[in-house]
């Protein structure tokens, strides 16, 4: 059962579903997660699965490599054979794409079906041919992002500049991940760590236009607070990531990497309960941030990275 949970990267899991929950939150501006529909769960689920999928699938692909470089995994030490590995994988897109035309229908829109089928494709993409290339970051920050969209039209939107924000953000914010992650397991090359960082920010940056956005309009209080306040506490949140980033480019080990890697991943699930917070309030925020619990507990079981 380790190894399975190993496959999936449970830990992570926690926050493919705090993406399309906090974006179903953020759309519909629900301030009792108590009222939140059935399309809205459904939802959740379909980016776990999509999520659990993908990293299936990705180990599936990369068992050749995976035998030179990281034969501790599953599938090169034998604890999964391939075949089971890559039914499952299969079995999970088919659960996640289901799970999608089902919000879609409950929903009352064709919209998170159709950005299943570009979550799939994405996800074939990034695991068959874009992984290795200079491409790869920017095809997995697009898996991010389109899983927030999962929850986001399950909700119908988004329909403002500010709310498309977020999920292109937070997909820029994952593509500076990928990229710092790409040699933590060879050769580590500060610059690939400084320009990953750099595309942090950035994508940290224009997630955060959720609320300065509006802000240049006028628009000075969030849910429940000022925008400068939760401008503060976003800011706050995106330097403990960069410094843990920093420390990383400053001393390029493996174990310093994958611990900035382990953090900036386990800090989306933050992220989310913030801008839920600009959204919907404290208690909704609170949800979400409690899968903080999943990450956590996971971690202490499996490794993320």
């Amino acid at each position: 059962m380790l190894a399975w949970l190993r496959l999936v990267r449970l830990p992570n899991l926690a926050t493919a579903a705090a993406d399309p929950l906090a974006g179903f939150l953020v759309c519909s501006r629900l301030a009792d997660i108590g009222q939140l529909p059935a399309a809205g769960w459904v939802a959740v689920l379909a980016g776990v699965a999509f999520y659990a999928a993908g990293m299936v699938l990705n180990d599936v692909y990369d068992l050749d490599l995976d035998r030179a470089e990281r034969p501790e995994r599953p599938l090169p030490s034998g604890s999964i054979a391939p075949a089971r590995a890559l039914a499952a994988g299969n079995l999970l897109l088919a659960v996640a794409g289901a799970s999608a035309c089902a919000a879609a229908v409950m929903a009352s829109t064709p919209w998170p079906a159709l950005v299943a089928a570009a979550l799939t494709a994405a996800i074939w993409l990034y695991d068959r041919h874009a992984k290795g290339t200079v491409f790869g970051p920017a095809v997995m920050g697009s898996c991010r992002g389109l899983n927030w969209l999962l929850g986001m039209t399950a909700a119908g939107g988004p329909t403002a500049a500010e709310e498309w924000a977020i999920p292109v953000g937070m997909g820029i914010y994952v593509a500076g991940i990928t990229l710092f992650a790409r040699d933590e397991a060879g050769q580590i090359r500060r610059g690939t760590l400084v320009t990953g960082g750099l595309v942090m920010v950035a994508g940290l940056i224009t997630a955060a236009g959720f609320v300065w956005l509006p802000l240049l309009d006028g628009v000075t209080r969030v849910a429940t607070v000022p925008a400068t306040s939760w401008l503060v506490y976003w800011s706050i949140l995106a330097v403990a990531v960069l410094i843990r980033a920093g420390q990383a480019v400053e001393h390029p080990e493996p174990g310093r990497v994958r611990g900035a890697v382990g953090n900036a991943i386990m800090a989306i699930i933050t992220f989310d309960a913030v801008l839920v917070l600009a959204a919907c309030g404290e208690g909704p925020a609170i949800v979400v941030i409690m899968l903080l619990a999943w990450f956590l507990f996971g971690r202490r079981l499996v490794p993320p990275t």
